[in-house]
């Protein structure tokens, strides 16, 4: 698919990835270099936030998973969805119609011409991949993925195979690739790819040429 044509964005990205993959690494390369940010992580917590009509639907489903402040105690929240498929799938079925709609508003305030990347942790999941103009994965190999989550969460062995286990496959993921970034290496090195993905993101956001008659 070439760059949108009219006012808008001229293109539109979803930047997935497994768990402690990187994608939030990614996105902040990409955001200084001029890309515009629409985090679906940030507006999950956002459509929940204290007083929100969502955090009291929440609540009632879920039971004690409300902070000392009113706000949503995510870690105990985790706790009970990771462990139980049917709970997962009741959050997801009350966060992300809430979250996509937020996104949708953000993308359609984007400067005309931009590149506007999605970040979806659940994109491939969740059956967003055709949605995009491209799809960016963000690739680690599992024992990677697995020592990075860890030393993040400090979690151990288990609950973290858990919580990678209740994703999508690394495999399902680069299949439904258009782009795949390898961030096993070292920032620089990470830093480098991103160069790159950016070259081939604004390339192909210009408008396609129209053939001479």
């Amino acid at each position: 698919m070439g760059s949108r044509s009219g006012g808008g964005p001229s293109l539109v990205v979803g930047l997935t990835g497994g768990i402690a993959s990187g994608k939030s690494s990614v996105a902040a390369l990409l955001a200084a270099r001029g890309a515009v940010i629409i985090d679906a992580d940030v507006l999950a917590r956002e459509v929940v936030a204290p007083g929100t009509p969502l955090l009291a639907q929440v609540a009632a489903r879920f039971g004690d998973v409300l902070a000392a402040d009113g706000s949503l105690d995510r870690a105990a929240l985790g706790r009970i969805v990771f462990a139980d498929l049917e709970a997962r799938r009741d959050l997801e079925a009350m966060i992300h119609p809430a979250v996509r709609r937020r996104a949708a508003e953000l993308e359609a305030q984007a400067p005309d011409g931009s590149v506007v990347v999605h970040v979806i942790p659940l994109l491939v999941e969740t059956g967003q991949q055709d949605r995009f103009d491209r799809v960016v994965v963000v690739d680690v190999d599992p024992d990677t993925q697995l020592r990075r989550l860890r030393d993040r969460d400090q979690a151990d062995i288990p609950a973290a195979q858990a919580r990678i286990s209740a994703q999508a496959t690394r495999e399902q993921r680069l299949a439904a690739a258009d782009i795949v970034i390898d961030n096993s290496g070292s920032p620089a090195d990470l830093d480098g790819r991103v160069d790159a993905l950016w070259e081939r993101l604004r390339s192909d956001s210009q408008p396609e040429p129209v053939p001479p008659i």
